[in-house]
């Protein structure tokens, strides 16, 4: 029987340490007992990307992404956006990075040399920031797969993402009839409803984690900004 090997840690600024591990040819992201992420279940991380950009009429959206994670949600929005579209990602960890370049390669491949990326070692919450400030334009979409969802487990200042002021902070760096999507391991009734008070129309999704309609249950939100 394969046993699991780790491969190296991530101390995660202000937040805990992960882990990451081979499993024959598959490796997991890991928190303590908690799996966070895993090459054996992804179908849900890219259906962020994939049913984000059904309900986008831009035809050249410019959207965030937060964070990387194993870039699930990003190679997915690649592979379905023009080659006038920007994908900017917010990725606190630049360790994370460093393993999709080095010991999961294969999987990357060359996407993080892709021109459409606008790649940035920081907090995805400063990126909505800048938008709202000026600094940077605003988005067509904004994608968080942050921590483990609304209930944080890897860093305690993502809570402030999912809060009510947090969701109006992403909700004001939206273009006219943008989407914040949210990814969560589980459901979480009192996030649907910060959603609706901080000025989105909401709909809730459950995603399984394969695509055979196996694995774990996961919830993904999507938030239209409403006009005015």
């Amino acid at each position: 029987m394969l046993k699991r090997e780790l491969i190296d840690t991530a101390e995660i600024q202000d937040g805990e340490t992960l882990e990451l591990y081979s499993h024959g040819r598959d490796f997991m992201i890991v928190l303590g007992r908690n799996e966070l992420m895993s090459t054996r279940m992804q179908f849900s991380e890219e259906q962020l990307a994939e049913m984000t950009l059904d309900r986008l009429e831009a035809q050249a959206p410019r959207i965030l992404i937060g964070g990387y994670g194993m870039g699930f949600t990003y190679r997915a929005a690649l592979s379905r956006v023009s080659e006038s579209a920007q994908i900017v990602v917010g990725e606190i960890s630049d360790k994370i990075l460093g393993w999709a370049r080095g010991p999961m390669a294969a999987l990357t491949g060359e996407t993080l040399s892709d021109p459409r990326l606008d790649l940035k070692i920081c907090d995805v919450a400063a990126l909505i920031d800048d938008a709202n400030d000026g600094t940077c334009d605003k988005f067509d979409a904004i994608l968080l797969d942050v921590d483990n969802g609304p209930d944080g487990l890897v860093r305690a200042d993502n809570n402030r993402i999912y809060s009510k002021t947090g969701l109006g902070k992403a909700r004001d760096a939206l273009k006219p009839g943008g989407i914040v999507s949210v990814w969560s391991a589980a459901p979480d009734h009192g996030f649907r409803r910060r959603m609706k008070e901080a000025g989105f129309i909401v709909e809730e999704r459950t995603v399984r984690s394969r695509p055979n309609n196996k694995g774990a249950h996961h919830t993904i939100w999507f938030g239209r900004k409403k006009d005015g």
